[in-house]
Formats: C-alpha cells, sequence, structure tokens
C-alpha cells in the first residue's frame, strides 16, 4: 500500500495515526509491544523512530511503501 507524507520524514508514532492503527501517540507503545513491526527490514527503536520517503514499512503482514505527496496550492 503507498503511504504518501508531506516533508521528508514522519514519526512512527505520527505514521500510525495516520494509517488508523492508533487513534494516539500515547498507544503506539502497546502497538509496538503486540505487533511486528519493521522500517526497511530493522526492528525501529521506539516510537520517536523516523520514517523517510522511499522507506518500506512493514506492519504484521501489511506493507506500506512510503511516497512523497504533491502539494497542492490553494
Amino acid at each position: 500500500m503507498k503511504i504518501e507524507i508531506y516533508g521528508k520524514e514522519i514519526k512512527l508514532s505520527q505514521f500510525l495515526k495516520k494509517i488508523g492503527a492508533c487513534r494516539t501517540g500515547g498507544l503506539t507503545k502497546y502497538f509496538l509491544d503486540v505487533h511486528t513491526v519493521k522500517i526497511n527490514d530493522r526492528i525501529p527503536n521506539g516510537r520517536n523512530a523516523k520514517i523517510h520517503v522511499g522507506d518500506i514499512v512493514w506492519i504484521d503482514d501489511q506493507i506500506y511503501v512510503i511516497k512523497q505527496a504533491i502539494e497542492q496550492n490553494q
């Protein structure tokens, strides 16, 4: 699944909120305890781990590819 982010990086806790896996950043610690999460085939060091454009995130059996969102001027 492709996930678009604005900017060059996003914290793991923000990413989990974005995809609907956690309602709050505080739930991220519990989520990481009960789910298998990897960023580019590495286990992240806590909820503040950075995810960058081009990274691949595995959550259990789901794969997410991080893409750069195109900003639209209003």
